[in-house]
């Protein structure tokens, strides 16, 4: 499914929207888009201010957990939380310091139907990202500059809010005054 509610692009007229998901009010907007091969949470609005404050202002974090090829090193935990040299639109860009560690143990996802080799073409391990920004895909071109490509990823949190609790593909609505508040967000 793409977390968007429509598109102009006839190679994806045959894709799954948002829009099967839930009776959305007119004018919703994804607040930062997952790309086709990541999952995860989003949250949803009509507010054009209230996204452009969780994309944009840097004051809002985005947590992701990575499936990554290999077993990533104390070094490249390192290189990625102090930022590394990604490439944006065919220029390079300097990704901020960011929180990288391991996690304690595997996280809970819910099974998936994309293809992700399996640990018999070598081993595999997770590691957590929390960004306060947001450029495309990220999260993959900074674990692959480190030489740990992402196999999967998952949104898991942005804010306060964390998908533990949720099952695959629902929608639980709350007030964009409530996200505001739990944000500390002063209109």
């Amino acid at each position: 499914m793409l977390s968007q509610f429509m598109t102009n692009d006839r190679h994806q007229k045959n894709k799954r929207f948002l829009g099967e998901l839930y009776e959305f009010p007119e004018n919703a907007m994804a607040i930062g888009r997952l790309d086709e091969q990541s999952e995860g949470l989003l949250l949803i609005t009509t507010d054009g201010q209230l996204s452009h404050h969780i994309n944009k202002s840097g004051k809002v974090d985005k947590e992701y957990a990575a499936l990554v090829d290999g077993l990533i090193t104390d070094k490249a935990i390192t290189q990625l939380q102090n930022g590394v040299t990604i490439s944006i639109n065919g220029s390079t860009y300097d990704t901020k310091p960011c929180q990288v560690q391991k996690p304690h143990q595997t996280p809970d996802l819910p099974e998936t139907k994309q293809k992700i080799r399996d640990e018999r073409h070598g081993p595999t391990s997770w590691v957590n990202v929390t960004l306060s920004e947001g450029k495309f895909r990220q999260v993959r071109k900074m674990t692959g500059v480190v030489g740990f490509p992402t196999l999967r990823l998952a949104r898991v949190r942005i804010g306060p809010y964390n998908i533990d609790s949720l099952k695959n593909q629902e929608v639980i609505e709350i007030s964009d005054q409530e996200i505001r508040s739990l944000l500390f967000y002063d209109y």
